[in-house]
C-alpha cells in the first residue's frame, strides 16, 4: 500500500510521524508493505513554493492508495491570491472527497463530558464537497461578496447528486451497524436547499427498507447529542451541519483529540485527524496524536473493503485494540487527558502493544 504523507502545519509533523510509527508497527506485524512518500503543503509549501497547495501535490496524490494529511493553520494563511489556498477544500474538490466519515465513541475507563451514565457510539456522515462553504460551490469565483462595506452575502449550494450519494454512504454504513439513519437538516427554514437535502435522503432510503429512517431539525439534533445520544447510530449531513455536530460529538464523548476521521471518494482516501494545528503546543511533544492514528486506521478498513482485503481490516482493528489499551493506563496518557506521556513516546507504546 502506497501511501502519501502530507504533515502540513502546526502538530501536524509530530502527530503524523507519531502515525508512521504506528504503521511500521503494524507493518512488520501484518506484513501489508507500506511504502511511504512525503510532500510539502501548508507553510512549508508557501515558503517553497509561494502557495499552501500546488496543483501537482493533488495530481500526485491520485496516484497513491491512502493519504495522510496533518492539520492545517488555514485561518493564518494570507488570501487566496496570494497563495494562501485551503489545503482541506483543496483535496476535497480535487479528488472530489465528498464522504467526510466521523465516528465519536464514549470509552468506559476514559472520562466522558456527558451526563452521568450516558454513552455515545455514533457516526456522522458528512457532505464535504458543497454547501455554505464559500471556496466549493463555485465553478469560478467565490461563494461570498460584499457589495458595500456594511454587506456581506453567502452563496449555498445543495445538489441531488451530491445528496444522494452521502445518504447512500450513510445508509450502507447503517447496514453494517445498528440500522438506523438520522438526517439532520433546517428544511423548516431552508426549504428549498434542506428541503432538497431531505428529499434526496427519502428516496435513497426506499433502497434500505432494512434501515429506520429518521429526521432532526439541526438545532434539536445538538440537544439530543446531549441529552439522548443513545438515539443515533448513524447521522448524514450537509457540510455545514455535519462540521458543527461532529465536533460537539466528538467532544462530549471524551475529546477531539480521540476522534478519527477519513475524507472519501469512491476512489481515493485521506485520513485527517478531526482537531485542529494546535500551533500553541508544536514542537513541545504535548500533542496526542490519537486521532490522527485513529483516522488511518479508518484509511486501512476503507482500503480493505475497496479491495477485498481483509488483512487491511484486521489490522486497521488491531490499532484501535492497541490505542484503547495504551489509553487505558493512566500514566501512558498525553498531557490533554490528564497523563504525562509525550507524544513520540505514545505512538511508541501504541507501536509496542501492536500484535499479529
Amino acid at each position: 500500500m502506497r501511501i502519501l504523507v502530507l504533515p502540513c502545519d502546526g502538530i501536524g509533523p509530530e502527530i503524523t510521524s507519531a502515525t508512521v510509527t504506528v504503521l511500521n508497527s503494524l507493518d512488520k506485524a501484518f506484513g501489508l508493505g507500506f511504502e511511504f512518500d512525503y510532500e510539502d503543503v501548508g507553510f512549508k509549501s508557501l515558503e517553497l513554493h509561494g502557495t499552501t497547495l500546488r496543483q501537482e501535490s493533488l495530481e500526485k496524490a491520485k496516484t497513491y492508495d491512502g493519504i495522510i494529511l496533518g492539520t492545517q493553520s488555514h485561518a493564518d494563511y494570507p488570501a487566496p491570491e496570494k497563495g494562501g489556498r485551503n489545503v482541506s477544500a483543496g483535496f476535497r474538490i480535487g479528488l472530489d472527497l465528498y464522504a467526510n466519515v466521523r465516528p465519536a465513541r464514549t470509552r468506559p475507563f476514559l472520562t466522558s463530558n456527558m451526563k452521568e451514565g450516558k454513552t455515545m457510539d455514533l457516526v456522522i456522515m458528512r457532505e464535504a464537497t458543497e454547501g455554505f462553504y464559500p471556496d466549493r460551490n463555485m465553478t469560478r469565483g467565490w461563494g461570498e461578496v460584499m457589495p458595500s462595506p456594511d454587506m456581506a452575502l453567502s452563496t449555498r449550494k445543495i445538489t441531488r447528486h451530491c445528496s444522494e450519494r452521502i445518504a447512500r454512504k450513510a445508509f450502507e454504513l447503517a447496514m453494517q451497524r445498528r440500522k438506523k439513519v438520522t438526517a439532520i437538516h433546517k428544511a423548516n427554514s431552508f426549504h428549498m436547499t434542506d428541503g432538497l437535502f431531505l428529499e434526496a435522503v427519502r428516496d435513497v432510503a426506499k433502497a434500505f427498507p432494512e434501515v429506520q429512517l429518521d429526521d432532526l431539525l439541526v438545532d434539536a439534533s445538538t440537544a439530543h447529542l446531549v441529552r439522548n445520544p443513545e438515539r443515533f447510530d448513524v447521522l448524514v449531513a450537509t457540510n455545514f451541519y455535519g462540521d458543527i455536530i461532529s465536533d460537539l460529538a466528538s467532544e462530549l464523548s471524551g475529546s477531539l483529540g480521540l476522534a478519527g476521521s477519513i475524507m472519501a471518494s469512491d476512489t481515493h482516501c485521506c485520513a485527517q485527524a478531526q482537531h485542529g494545528s494546535a500551533p500553541d503546543i508544536q514542537n513541545q511533544d504535548k500533542a496526542n496524536p490519537v486521532s490522527m492514528i485513529l483516522s488511518a486506521a479508518m484509511m486501512l478498513a476503507w482500503y480493505a473493503e475497496k479491495h477485498n482485503q481483509p488483512k487491511f481490516l484486521k489490522a486497521a482493528e488491531e490499532i484501535n485494540r492497541a490505542v484503547d489499551e495504551v489509553l487505558e493506563n493512566p500514566a501512558t496518557r498525553t498531557p490533554d487527558l490528564g497523563g504525562n506521556c509525550g507524544t513520540k513516546a505514545f505512538s511508541e507504546k501504541v507501536a509496542a502493544a501492536i500484535r499479529a
